[in-house]
């Protein structure tokens, strides 16, 4: 990563999230005894945007909270790792996003989510002038898909007439080629710099068995020739895939031993785009996302992650 300070704006969802722990799971109309409880800022959008405070970046998050004790508890969390929230937006009578997870004995868990605030973030949000001169001056900007796409959209459009560097963050369903045939993407989706895929329940390449990765190659091809400039797929501790007109490279990851693969794909997209934000090319971000993300699975909780 290069020797300057990158400024990144981060727009994503943010959440509380608590966690019960219990001997069983409770049945209908039961109630069972809990032994621990935990209620920590969660969600793609604090996550990734604290990846990119650790990574020394002049970060600011994009979001929306409730105008309740949720809501400054999450601003109060950023502002601990020296992210500026001034884009952090209130909202009245709405809940901020909560997640819920009862995990029992055995370490399954079942849960319930409710997106709250994070719903209405849109179009309005990037229109205002706040956001529109933070987006304008940032050396990159990344965006998390599970905002809706009216946000999406509206912040690829604002980051192109400024000529900022944009960075998506999205997630499918299954890596198999069958799921681009049924994407519902507005075309900016394709109109950024880098297009970093992730896939719901994969950690590792190797838990698709054998033609796992020529499955993730057609997907990646398939996203290029529909206008992506560049694809990244992270393939855990096999390192990465980068796809763009050039050709396909794999580019090799880091063993290191397993602790906590929770929140290495903010560790990767996180440090990726603080590195792409320097000027870096995409090959040289996708190195140092790597070893970030190497970093992120020897230890124990998200917060230390990165370099």
């Amino acid at each position: 990563m290069a020797e300057r300070i990158p400024k990144i704006v981060v727009i994503g969802p943010a959440f509380i999230d608590m966690a019960v722990k219990c001997q069983t799971h409770p049945t209908p109309g039961k109630v069972v005894e809990g032994s621990g409880f935990t209620s920590v800022p969660a969600g793609s959008g604090v996550n990734e945007a604290i990846q990119v405070a650790l990574c020394g970046c002049e970060t600011y998050l994009l979001a929306r909270v409730g105008e309740d004790c949720f809501g400054e508890l999450i601003r109060q969390h950023l502002e601990r790792h020296h992210i500026l929230t001034d884009l952090v937006y209130p909202t009245q009578a709405m809940s901020t996003g909560v997640v819920v997870t009862v995990v029992d004995g055995q370490g399954e868990n079942c849960g319930c989510r409710s997106f709250g605030a994070n719903r209405i973030l849109g179009r309005d949000e990037i229109d205002y002038a706040a956001a529109e001169q933070q987006i304008g001056s940032a050396d990159a900007i990344l965006i998390d898909d599970t905002i809706p796409h009216s946000a999406v959209v509206a912040a690829i459009r604002c980051a192109q007439i400024h000529k900022t560097r944009v960075v998506l963050s999205a997630t499918l369903p299954r890596p198999n080629r069958e799921v681009v045939g049924v994407l519902d993407w507005p075309m900016e989706f394709y109109n950024t710099d880098i297009l970093a895929l992730s896939f719901q329940g994969m950690s590792c390449v190797s838990e698709l068995g054998a033609g796992g990765e020529g499955e993730l190659k057609f997907i990646g091809t398939e996203m290029v020739a529909r206008g992506a400039e560049c694809v990244v797929i992270s393939l855990g501790w096999r390192g990465a895939l980068i796809i763009n007109r050039q050709g396909l490279r794999h580019l090799s990851g880091i063993a290191s031993e397993v602790v906590d693969q929770n929140g290495c794909d903010s560790a990767f997209t996180g440090s990726l785009t603080a590195c792409f934000g320097t000027g870096d090319s995409p090959d040289r971000a996708v190195r140092f996302a790597i070893a970030a993300e190497s970093l992120q699975r020897s230890r124990f909780g998200l917060q230390d992650a990165c370099f």
